[in-house]
């Protein structure tokens, strides 16, 4: 039994499965609104914007309740 191997079309099948994956990421960015989704798109940039949501949202309610 001879085994053959078609090297293009794995090579093929992998650059689509590349391509599909970064399709999913940009989709997920643009139904978001946000630029940073999960922390490894910034792990730093996701603390900062996290810290400022929070004070953002705490200021509101002191607005609101003065």
């Amino acid at each position: 039994m001879v085994v053959q191997h078609n090297m293009q079309a794995a090579n093929a099948n992998r650059m689509l499965n590349v391509t599909t994956s970064a399709q999913s990421k940009s989709t997920e960015k643009l139904s978001s609104g946000y630029r940073i989704n999960r922390a490894a798109d910034d792990a730093a940039g996701l603390t900062i914007s996290e810290k400022m949501r929070k004070q953002i949202k705490g200021l509101d309610r002191a607005s609101t309740n003065a």
